[in-house]
C-alpha cells in the first residue's frame, strides 16, 4: 500500500472572514491534490492576525504531510504572512536578491518604493515558487507551502509546486444515484460501510428533476477491487429497496 499524504488549507485574511472576499481557492486546491494523490484534511481560515497565523500553521504541519496557505504575501500592512510564517519556523526573514532584482527591471526606482519591497522579503530558507510570468513569488519552507490569494496567481503556484511533491496512491471514486430519499438508506447504508472498512461511503441529498427529495451515494477507495465490491452491495441494497413488496 502506497504511503497515505495529507495535507491541510490555511486560508488567510479578514476579507474573507468579514464576507467581502468569496474564497474561491479551497475548492480549486482541493480537487487539485485529489487528483494527484494527495488528501486534504482539514481547511482553517484566520484573520490577518500574527497569533493566530502562527498557532494555526504550528497545530497542521504538525498534523499533514503539508500545508497549503493562501493570502497575505502582498504589499499592504496588513500582509504579514511571510512574517507569520517564519516566526513559526523560528527564522529570520529579509528581501531575496533574485526577487528584489526582477523587481529592479520592471520598477523605477520612484516606483520601487517599500510597500512593492514588502513583496521580496522571504523567510530564511525557504525555496521560492516563481515563474517568468509570476512577479511576487510564494515560498516552500518545511513542509508549508505559501501562496498568493489571487485566484489566477495561486492556480500557476500550484501547478510549479505539485511536481515537487510527494504523492499518494489517487483515491478513486464511484457515484450511485439512489433514487431514495436519505432517511430511507441510511441504516442500511451504515452496514455496507461497517463492512467494508477500507472504503469511504457518503450520502448527498438532492432534489430531482420533479423536484422530489433524492441522494446520491459516494464510494470512495484506493483498491479498485474494494470500491466495486462496496458499489455492488450499495447497488444490491438499493435494488431491495426498490423491489415490489409481497
Amino acid at each position: 500500500m502506497s504511503e497515505i499524504i495529507t495535507a491541510g488549507i490555511l486560508v488567510i485574511g479578514d476579507e474573507i472572514l468579514s464576507g467581502r472576499t468569496k474564497d474561491k481557492n479551497i475548492g480549486f486546491i482541493a480537487e487539485y491534490l485529489t487528483n494527484i494523490g494527495i488528501d486534504l484534511k482539514e481547511v482553517r481560515v484566520v484573520a490577518d492576525d500574527e497569533g493566530a497565523i502562527v498557532e494555526a500553521l504550528n497545530a497542521l504541519r504538525e498534523r499533514y504531510t503539508y500545508v497549503f496557505t493562501t493570502g497575505g504575501i502582498g504589499p499592504t500592512h496588513d500582509d504579514i504572512t511571510a512574517d507569520s510564517v517564519a516566526k513559526a519556523f523560528g527564522v529570520g526573514i529579509d528581501h531575496h536578491p533574485d526577487v528584489v532584482a526582477r523587481f529592479r527591471q520592471r520598477f523605477s526606482e520612484a516606483e520601487l518604493n517599500e510597500a512593492r519591497l514588502r513583496m521580496t522579503r522571504v523567510p530564511d530558507g525557504a525555496e521560492l515558487i516563481d515563474s517568468a510570468t509570476i512577479l511576487a513569488p510564494g515560498f516552500k519552507i518545511g513542509n508549508v507551502i505559501v501562496m498568493a490569494g489571487v485566484p489566477s496567481i495561486m492556480q500557476a503556484m500550484m501547478d510549479i509546486i505539485a511536481p515537487k511533491l510527494k504523492t499518494g496512491a489517487r483515491m478513486l471514486s464511484e457515484s450511485v444515484r439512489a433514487d431514495a430519499r436519505e432517511g430511507d438508506i441510511g441504516t442500511p447504508l451504515r452496514a455496507i460501510q461497517d463492512a467494508h472498512p477500507e472504503t469511504s461511503i457518503g450520502s448527498y441529498p438532492f432534489y430531482d428533476e420533479e423536484g422530489r427529495p433524492n441522494t446520491n451515494v459516494v464510494v470512495r477507495a484506493r483498491d479498485q477491487d474494494r470500491l466495486s465490491a462496496a458499489i455492488a452491495d450499495v447497488q444490491a441494497m438499493l435494488d431491495k429497496l426498490k423491489a415490489p413488496k409481497p
